[in-house]
């Protein structure tokens, strides 16, 4: 599956909140490498997942992987052991895209690494 094959499978509101998020990320992490992985759209910098998406139930979920440290009062943390931080968009009203521009700022300068999480075995490093 491409991202572009998930953004067709999404409803109609959806697939607009997905197009918006897709935009966004690409003009602003122009270095990221982005693929489906895990069955969702995620951007990769140096190998290391930094921000993707999906869909839940009734929202679109947006997720950064080293979140949980950019201090955004709008990012929830994850409830596990990892550094993950996301926002969950039903419209895209929601999305406001100058809080995007600046999270995505945070994700290239924060990050944990994910990469090598198995080979350090479920420890994170916070990388420079």
């Amino acid at each position: 599956m491409t991202i572009q094959e998930f953004h067709q499978s999404q409803s109609t509101e959806d697939r607009k909140i997905c197009d918006l998020l897709k935009s966004v990320i690409d003009k602003n992490l122009t270095k990221a490498e982005s693929k489906i992985w895990h069955r969702h759209p995620v951007w990769f910098l140096d190998e290391n997942p930094t921000v993707g998406y999906g869909k839940l139930k009734d929202c679109i979920r947006l997720m950064f992987w080293s979140g949980a440290d950019f201090d955004e009062k709008d990012l929830k943390p994850g409830t596990g052991k990892f550094k993950d931080a996301s926002i969950r968009y039903t419209t895209i009203d929601e999305v406001n895209t100058e809080d995007l521009k600046r999270w995505l700022d945070k994700s290239r300068k924060i990050q944990w690494n994910y990469k090598s999480i198995y080979k350090n075995k479920g420890r994170l490093e916070r990388l420079k």
